[in-house]
This record gives C-alpha cells, sequence and structure tokens, in this order.
C-alpha cells in the first residue's frame, strides 16, 4: 500500500481520517498494510479501528476493517437516543394504550421501549420483565408502587445498559408473559427483524417465545435495511407500530405479505 520510509509520523486522529479514505476506495483494508503504511504496532491501528468503530464510521473483521455498508452497524444507546425522538414517543405513547392493569410484559431494551416505560409509570398491579438496566431503574423509581420489576441478568452489553448471553436466556425457560413489546435495528420483508449482535437476537427470540401477543415498535427508518442476526419474522409479530413517514409502498407490501398483522402508523 506505499512506503513509509520517508513519511513523518501521523497523529490519531490523521491516521484515522486516512484509514476511512482508504475504505472508501476498497472493500477491505487489513491490519498488517495499515501497520507498513504509517509505521505503527498493530496494537495501535488495532485502537485506531476500535475507535472508529465505536463511531459507527466502519466495521472491525478479523484482521482489518470494511466499511459499513447494507448490513446497517449497531449504534450504541448513547447515539440512538437522539435519533428519530418524536417519532420514538408517538410510537411508545401507542404501545402503552396496549398495555392494561394487572398486565404482564416484555420491555425489550431499546430505546423506544424506554420511552414507553414513561407512559407507564401509572398503571396497576403491572409486572415487567426487562433485561435492561435502565428501564429497571427508572421503573424502580418512578413506577406505581404496587409494579414488579424482573430485571434479567446476564452479561452486561456495555455502551448498551442491557444484558444478554446463556444466562440472560435461560432465566426466561419458566415465565410466561401476556405482551412482549419489542425493538429492531432493521426489517426488511425478504430477511424479516434482525440485529447485528448474536446474543442480542437469542434474547429477542426467547421474548417473542414466552409472549402471548407480540408488538413490535420500529420507526420507520428502521424500514428496507437489514442487520447481521434475523431474529423474528413479520408473521412472528401481533402489531407493528411505525410512524407516518413509512412509504405508503411498504404499507401496502406488508399487508398483501401477511395480512394477519396489524400494522400500525402514528
Amino acid at each position: 500500500m506505499g512506503d513509509n520510509t520517508n513519511v513523518p509520523p501521523l497523529f490519531a486522529e490523521e491516521r484515522k481520517e486516512k484509514i476511512l479514505k482508504l475504505l472508501e476506495q476498497n472493500t477491505k483494508i487489513m491490519v498488517p498494510e495499515l501497520c507498513e503504511l504509517f509505521g505503527v504496532s498493530p496494537v495501535t491501528v488495532r485502537t485506531d479501528l476500535r475507535e472508529l468503530e465505536s463511531e459507527g464510521k466502519l466495521r472491525r473483521t478479523h484482521g482489518g476493517a470494511i466499511p459499513i455498508g447494507k448490513t446497517s452497524f449497531e449504534p450504541n444507546a448513547i447515539s440512538k437516543q437522539v435519533e428519530n425522538i418524536d417519532e420514538k414517543r408517538k410510537i411508545a405513547a401507542c404501545a402503552a394504550q396496549f398495555v392494561d392493569d394487572g398486565d404482564t410484559i416484555v420491555l425489550d431494551a431499546g430505546t423506544t421501549t424506554m420511552e414507553m416505560a414513561k407512559f407507564l409509570t401509572k398503571k396497576k398491579s403491572l409486572t415487567v420483565v426487562t433485561n435492561n438496566l435502565k428501564i429497571a431503574s427508572f421503573l424502580e423509581i418512578e413506577g406505581n408502587p404496587d409494579m414488579t420489576i424482573v430485571l434479567i441478568g446476564g452479561v452486561i452489553r456495555r455502551g448498551f445498559h442491557c444484558c444478554a448471553g446463556h444466562m440472560a436466556v435461560s432465566s426466561l425457560a419458566n415465565m410466561n408473559v401476556d405482551k412482549a413489546f419489542l425493538a429492531t435495528n432493521a426489517f426488511s420483508l425478504e430477511k424479516g427483524f434482525t440485529t447485528p449482535e448474536i446474543n442480542t437476537s437469542e434474547m429477542k427470540r426467547a421474548f417473542i417465545q414466552i409472549s402471548t401477543q407480540n408488538f413490535m415498535l420500529m420507526d420507520s427508518s428502521k424500514i428496507g435495511t437489514v442487520s447481521f442476526m434475523r431474529f423474528a419474522d413479520l408473521s412472528d409479530m401481533d402489531k407493528i407500530i411505525t410512524d407516518d413517514k413509512i412509504n405508503p409502498k411498504m404499507v401496502q407490501e406488508i399487508k398483501s405479505f401477511d395480512d394477519t398483522v396489524d400494522l400500525l402508523i402514528v
């Protein structure tokens, strides 16, 4: 990729800028090539790649990195808090209307389900099962005193305020809930509901299996995109709640694909 013999050392931000420019021209870049180009150690290059991935600017692979492409990257919880917040609040308010006093529900980890929790504080005799630390903490402080909160434990996903993994999934084995309110990173008719992380996908499948009714809370920006791991099909949902920015053509395609699913647009 070039000879670095007479090239002065670059600052970290300069290296990262050059890495991104290389990814605009190549489908993949490798750590050894970047070490040679910049005259730095593999540890330095991997640190650069890790920081760029955390910023959502590339995807690390074994031995290198690839551009962010059609398979969507997973922004962390802080990034997602500010994305489409008005739409998420409308979706959350609509979803909360389907929760009755005395229900036992699942609240999946996600920013829209966090918004939904804010509409549940006055519900009576509610039992909420969640793997999201922020949702559990909020409801413990703000929820009705007779609310029961079941926090699913396991390995904490740093940056996402939730637990996942085998321990978390296995703890659901003997549970039954009335309604599950789920989140997704992406949805397409061909690939179904998808998410970037394997343990997260297993958690979502488990939530679906223990619930009598399944609700998908999904702002329209997720529709027509694909992520890494499929965790559900359209037919697994009883209701899908999305915002009015959804493409009208997609509305018709969803209804034609499976007319048993109730699509609610807010």
